[in-house]
């Protein structure tokens, strides 16, 4: 079965992957309508994408409620694994409130959670924040590397129109050992230096967006051993889907046009996928 657009405009399932891989980003606890799930409403979301290969997931939390759900259903479901910060575009609002002292020591005591294998996403984003909040961005992404340094953690790091930026603050505070530059959205060049630095790059549906061209030049020279994979669920639907809401389904999508590509096998690109994040991660 291919995916072509339904009666109800809704996804439906792709080819399932010959093996199974890893959402490396999600966000199962936002909804584009509405109210989000609870942690026990996610499972029908968890059995559609394991049904097509997507057996595994990590849950990133973006601000406190998000990272208490990213815990809570880290510990309801074995597929889930959990990743906790404050997102760059929350940093300013939570420091005017007064509240991102207090946000940051929660982080810091999720970390110690079993099922908390990442700190993240955090970063810079000079999109959505303006200059005014820069300087409160960098502060905390300084504070989340020294924390995912600390705690012995992977790192996902938020990188929209800050390249520059945030290739200088990971140099400077010293990146962990493993670094992901979450989404990557940059070009060969900057592909080029991630993967000197050895970090990993995960690539969403944006990389099947027929104008996404310098995407798929920055991924045709990431090694298979520094490749993760992701949907940034509920946004950045890949082709040809894009628009509709993202799913954890979806991402053999993203695979099979990641594989083309690199040239390779879609199982070899797999098990790459799979053996990365289970590296970076440690096991489900």
């Amino acid at each position: 079965m291919t995916s072509q657009p339904s009666r109800r405009g809704e996804p439906e399932a792709p080819d399932p992957l010959p093996i199974p891989v890893v959402d490396n980003h999600t966000h199962l606890d936002i909804s584009r309508e509405g109210e989000g799930p609870t942690v026990e409403g996610i499972a029908p979301v968890l059995r559609a994408a394991a049904a097509v290969g997507v057996d595994r997931v990590v849950q990133i939390g973006c601000d406190p409620e998000g990272n208490e759900f990213a815990v809570a259903a880290a510990e309801a479901h074995r597929a889930v694994l959990a990743g906790v910060a404050v997102h760059p575009n929350e940093v300013p609002r939570l420091a005017a409130e007064g509240r991102l002292d207090a946000a940051l020591a929660r982080v810091e005591e999720l970390t110690a959670h079993p099922r908390v294998r990442v700190v993240g996403e955090t970063g810079l984003d000079h999109f959505r924040t303006g200059p005014e909040g820069h300087a409160a961005q960098e502060e905390s992404f300084r504070r989340h590397i020294e924390l995912a340094r600390r705690a012995g953690l992977a790192l996902q790091v938020h990188d929209r129109d800050a390249h520059a930026d945030v290739l200088r603050v990971l140099r400077d505070a010293g990146a962990p050992e493993r670094t992901v530059m979450h989404c990557f959205s940059g070009d060969l060049d900057m592909a080029r230096e991630c993967v000197a630095r050895g970090y990993h790059l995960s690539f969403s549906g944006t990389v099947t967006f027929k104008n996404a061209k310098d995407l798929r030049d920055a991924l045709s020279v990431t090694p298979l051993e520094l490749l993760l994979v992701e949907t940034d669920a509920p946004y950045l639907t890949p082709h040809p889907w894009r628009g509709a809401t993202n799913s954890p389904m979806l991402v053999p999508l993203t695979v099979r046009v990641m594989a083309s590509v690199l040239g390779v096998a879609v199982a070899t690109l797999c098990e790459a996928l799979s053996e990365n994040a289970e590296r970076l991660y440690g096991p489900w």
